[in-house]
């Protein structure tokens, strides 16, 4: 009689490494060698950062530009003018139970509210999830989207969507095959980049199956994010046939500074991934230490267009709530400065 090989129960290792993500900043600390004292409260945001993330940071160093996306510091918790729990709007954006509505054509599905790394800068950090029904299968925000024929593009987001299972992630993507109107797929990711083995061969199947034109847009801010483990996540991806792009935010103490962005932008290049845009901070409670003045944004954008071929140069953009688009920033004009136009 044939013996039936077990199936494992076993979660796939991205989610096991997950589980072993650091959540402690004295524990942070202690791994990098620092005082613990470095570290603040947080105003409630929790840490969560995974260990292979920890490993590219530079040890002994409290301004490494990685540590300051992802440690918690006593400047959150200051009250600053202008600067609230929902910078964009996006409550009055929901169309349906996870469903945002913003730009004419396309719509955004919000498939979670967690991710794999909680970056402090992030415009969703105090979103309401639970309250806005961003939990369980996004049924109500599907059947919006079937019954709506102006869009042709469907954005998945949260949280980061890649932190659903392979299973789900594929119903999703089934469901949406089904809509005859839909034409583009956009997923708005940061696993690949702070947790590469999520690219798995189930993701990299239902990628490769679906009938829509997949666009994955990565968020890296700092080529020293960009090790050799997230250049083989961006291979399978783009093996997929994924067209990949990146969007950064321009953060103070981070990536302020001509020489860094260049780096970046060559280096996702060499890993076949277009620098797309680079975000002005959007003003979410807590993250006010990270904002760069407008003109020096400018400045930072001129000086980019001087050192690297235009396609290497990403649109720096702000986003303004009720707008059509994405609103594009223009380099800084000698002795001037420059101008924003209406963008995509």
């Amino acid at each position: 009689m044939a013996v039936s090989t077990p199936v494992s129960t076993a979660p796939p290792r991205w989610q096991r490494l997950l589980a072993d993500a650091i959540r402690d900043p004295a524990e942070l600390c202690r791994v990098l060698g620092l005082d613990p004292a470095v570290a603040g409260r947080g105003g409630g945001f929790p840490l969560l950062v995974p260990r292979a993330f920890v490993a590219r940071m530079r040890r002994g160093d409290p301004d490494d530009p990685l540590l300051r996306q992802v440690l918690p510091v006593v400047e959150e918790e200051r009250m600053v003018a202008g600067f609230g729990a929902d910078p964009l709007d996006e409550v009055a954006a929901l169309a349906a139970p996870g469903l945002v509505r913003k730009y004419a054509g396309r719509a955004l599905v919000l498939l979670t509210g967690g991710c794999a790394v909680n970056c402090r800068y992030c415009f969703r950090r105090e979103f309401p999830y639970a309250d806005q029904g961003v939990v369980g299968y996004p049924t109500a925000a599907l059947a919006a989207i079937a019954a709506d024929a102006s869009l042709d593009e469907v954005i998945l987001s949260g949280g980061d969507p890649l932190l659903v299972d392979d299973d789900r992630l594929a119903a999703v993507v089934r469901d949406l095959d089904t809509i005859a109107h839909l034409r583009r797929l956009r997923i708005h990711t940061r696993l690949p980049v702070v947790l590469p083995e999520r690219v798995t061969d189930g993701l990299v199947g239902l990628l490769r199956a679906t009938r829509l034109t997949t666009v994955v847009v990565l968020h890296v801010n700092h080529p020293a994010e960009l090790d050799d483990t997230v250049a083989a996540a961006a291979a399978r991806l783009a093996g997929a046939g994924c067209v990949l792009l990146n969007q950064a935010v321009l953060l103070a103490g981070v990536n302020d500074d001509v020489g860094t962005l260049a780096a970046l932008s060559k280096r996702l290049l060499s890993i076949g991934v277009v620098p797309y845009y680079l975000h002005l901070l959007d003003r979410v409670a807590g993250a006010a230490h990270f904002a760069v003045a407008d003109d020096d944004a400018r400045r930072l954008l001129a000086g980019l267009q001087a050192a690297l071929p235009g396609y290497l140069v990403p649109r720096l953009v702000r986003e303004v709530p009720g707008e059509a688009g994405k609103r594009w920033i223009t380099a800084a004009a000698e002795g001037g400065s420059g101008s924003e136009r209406p963008g995509g």
